[in-house]
């Protein structure tokens, strides 16, 4: 098992992945570099390796389904994850990684929208995107994280090995944030300087296609882990507009003491009827997601014992 495991995920990112793999070897001259090369095109893997990177490939496309890769094939004390990019300089991985490993935190995040991003970062679409994931997450999910989206982060043992990745592509960092807040990981935030892409190097990420894809993830996640509340919104949705329709009805009644409009009070009471069944179903699906939490740290006891035997 190693002590630190620096992963860095990677499509055609020949221009930066030899700065980044001498970069975090330097320091973290204890840690194993890991490149996950995804189907790059212009010999990313070639050039990670003769930098003295452990390389693998990830031949399903998404950085989700690299991570997973990550995830399941690595044994180690920390997790250092970083993007080939060179937007985040190696200055602050060691601070990072002393958080995990002294039991401080399980998920430390590289908080780069408290330093320079907004004033790096080139992409308008991107600053508004992060801002508005950012502020959903808070609010849909209680806390207080200031970068949901960073690719920059340190995680524990019992953090990976217990994360079940769903996402295949760049929702994957929404997901993992979720999953801790509703875990009740600890979390730390580091504010760490960004730097945008050097010249030539280009993004991966659609400001628009993955943009929709993350906001689909949040309101999924939602669903999953907060079904009462969804489900209850939902049916408050409805009885409100169960509820505007059937007042004409009454007033009707009460002025003539005739049910003038049989059509809207049938679809009224459908409607109320609907709304009943959704928040009986948020209630009954509450439930479930109690008891998974329960099983959830139970097994977090097992696999914490099976980490002690590890290190023994």
């Amino acid at each position: 098992m190693d002590k630190i495991a620096v992963l860095i995920p990677c499509y055609n990112e020949s221009k930066t992945i030899k700065k980044v793999v001498e970069d975090y070897k330097k320091a973290l001259p204890e840690a194993s570099i890991y490149v996950y090369d995804n189907n790059s095109t212009d010999k990313t893997d070639i050039i990670a390796k003769k930098a003295g990177a452990i390389v693998r490939h990830e031949y399903r496309q998404g950085k989700g389904n690299v991570i997973r890769s990550m995830f399941l094939d690595i044994d180690a004390n920390c997790y250092l994850m970083v993007d080939g990019d060179d937007t985040y300089p190696a200055e602050n991985a060691k601070e990072m990684c002393e958080l995990i490993l002294n039991g401080k935190a399980d998920m430390v995040i590289g908080d780069r929208l408290s330093s320079t991003y907004f004033k790096e970062n080139k992409r308008v679409f991107h600053n508004s995107g992060n801002k508005i994931v950012r502020w959903l997450i808070n609010h849909l999910f209680d806390n207080k994280i200031k970068d949901i989206m960073t690719g920059y982060r340190a995680f524990s043992y019992d953090f990976v090995k217990g994360f079940p990745i769903l996402s295949k592509g760049f929702e994957i960092e929404t997901e993992m944030t979720i999953f801790a807040v509703d875990k009740n990981y600890k979390i730390k935030e580091i504010p760490v300087n960004y730097r945008d892409r050097p010249l030539g190097s280009i993004s991966k990420l659609n400001t628009y296609k993955d943009g929709v894809k993350v906001l689909k993830t949040i309101i999924s996640l939602f669903k999953d882990y907060k079904p009462l509340e969804f489900f209850g919104y939902l049916s408050l949705l409805f009885a409100i507009v169960a509820t505007i329709l059937v007042i004409p009805v009454f007033m009707d009644y009460f002025a003539t003491g005739l049910v003038l409009r049989f059509p809207t009070l049938i679809v009224s009471g459908f409607i109320y009827l609907f709304a009943s069944l959704l928040f009986i179903t948020g209630i009954i699906l509450n439930v479930i997601v109690k008891k998974n939490r329960q099983n959830y740290e139970l097994y977090l006891h097992l696999l914490r014992r099976k980490n002690e035997k590890n290190m023994e």
